[in-house]
């Protein structure tokens, strides 16, 4: 205290200040001077203050300002993937497989192929976050995923079967178009080389054309880009029984089985049959045409292992949609490759070597005539005791029995059903015969 003119006046230490009674001190509110630099509120402490800030915000390192605590939740920000909060402000980021694009917000995808060392030998092809090697034209992809490899020129007979029903859809029917164009790229089309026909079904098959109508890849893709869908039923089964007495005869196309040229066929079904598969399809295996079923969406396993041939891990594909109708391309084409490789060329016949010229007509041979010739034909076979006569007449009947030859196993089919009830009914009646002796 200090001394004035025979008085005193009272003063207080820093950070206090003197009551109106002029003798005792109070501590000084800080926040209360202004000087307190805080952007929201200041809270007095002791001898000191804090700054804090409004709900919705959060004190900065400086301990006076506040920032939004989440802007990207504050704020439309615009961000087409990602928002992140930075400060008072925000950033737009994007998925892997992306980038930002220059707006600073949208994404676009990143060009994977040209982002890596894809190693495709051909074709990269950018798939998501991640990319797939394809093959040129007449090429089909190796086991290693990359490299590319041609495709057997050997011969083969082929058979698309192609289900146009109206579960199908015409935009999915635009899909298999390129599907069946992708298999046609990949074989070496010629009359020499591989043939191809094509089947499309619903309640009725028809022909959209057949191996003897084109020469060259190129007007066999753009009969197949013009094919009009039919969109009614499925009778997979009609299409089956179509295919096997019709498709592989020589009137359309098919060559003789003395020349022994794979036969092949490629069934596409959507959904379930409205008849049944198994018996067409059991006789065109039997008869040496390796079946690939396809399946897309709706297909039964069961109906698909019914016509696909053994093993059907090389033979059968199944998918959820049409999204990986590529991948079962791919996969397609690679099997047909290989099956040409393995064969070089050469298909044993499923009757064996044929014969030279008809000597020893056979029961069989009834089964194999069309029915308006069957009794004239039969006859003419069984009953002629005629010797050869010239080499035109010997060719003639060999070109006769190489036609008759492909259907011989359904007659073999036919003398085992009667075999069998033979069988049964000599069971039965010396069943019958024991039961009248135990009796007597």
């Amino acid at each position: 205290m200090g001394k004035k003119a025979g008085s005193f006046a009272c003063q207080c230490p820093e950070g206090h200040v003197l009551r109106s009674d002029g003798k005792t001190c109070a501590k000084l509110d800080s926040c209360a001077l202004g000087d307190h630099g805080c952007e929201h509120s200041c809270v007095s402490s002791e001898d000191s203050y804090v700054c804090q800030c409004f709900e919705g915000y959060i004190l900065r390192e400086d301990g006076k300002t506040c920032r939004r605590k989440d802007v990207c939740q504050a704020v439309d920000h615009g961000c087409e993937h990602i928002c992140v909060n930075s400060d008072d402000s925000y950033t737009c980021k994007c998925l892997e497989g992306f980038r930002l694009a220059e707006d600073g917000k949208r994404c676009q995808r990143k060009d994977v192929c040209k982002s890596t060392h894809h190693g495709c030998e051909h074709i990269c092809v950018n798939n998501g976050i991640s990319y797939s090697c394809k093959c040129s034209e007449g090429f089909v992809l190796a086991e290693d995923g990359r490299r590319c490899k041609k495709c057997t020129e050997g011969p083969i007979d082929l058979v698309f079967v192609i289900d146009g029903s109206k579960s199908l859809g015409e935009e999915n029917f635009e899909v298999v178009k390129q599907f069946v164009t992708g298999i046609i790229d990949s074989l070496t089309i010629s009359p020499k080389a591989a043939r191809v026909g094509l089947l499309q079904y619903s309640t009725q098959v028809r022909t959209e054309f057949t191996l003897r109508n084109f020469n060259s890849a190129k007007d066999m893709k753009k009969a197949v880009a013009h094919m009009k869908y039919m969109g009614k039923g499925s009778m997979t089964g009609l299409a089956l029984k179509h295919m096997f007495e019709r498709s592989f005869t020589q009137g359309e196309g098919a060559r003789p089985l003395s020349t022994r040229v794979p036969r092949a066929a490629i069934v596409f079904t959507d959904g379930r049959a409205q008849d049944d598969v198994s018996e067409w399809a059991s006789k065109a295996k039997a008869n040496g045409i390796t079946m690939y079923a396809v399946g897309v969406g709706k297909a039964i396993e069961e109906e698909l292992q019914e016509i696909a041939s053994e093993p059907t891990d090389k033979h059968l594909f199944y998918a959820e949609d049409f999204s990986t109708m590529d991948e079962i391309s791919e996969k397609l084409k690679k099997g047909i490759c290989e099956a040409l490789e393995d064969s070089d060329g050469r298909q044993d016949s499923p009757a064996g070597e044929l014969p030279k010229r008809v000597q020893q007509p056979t029961v069989q041979h009834r089964y194999l005539f069309e029915e308006d010739n069957l009794l004239r034909s039969t006859q003419k076979l069984s009953h002629s005791t005629k010797p050869s006569g010239s080499p035109l007449e010997e060719k003639h009947d060999q070109c006769k029995c190489e036609n008759l030859i492909m259907f011989q196993n359904l007659a073999n089919e036919e003398v085992r059903k009667l075999t069998q009830h033979l069988l049964e009914e000599m069971t039965q009646r010396m069943e019958a015969l024991e039961n009248r002796l135990r009796y007597r």
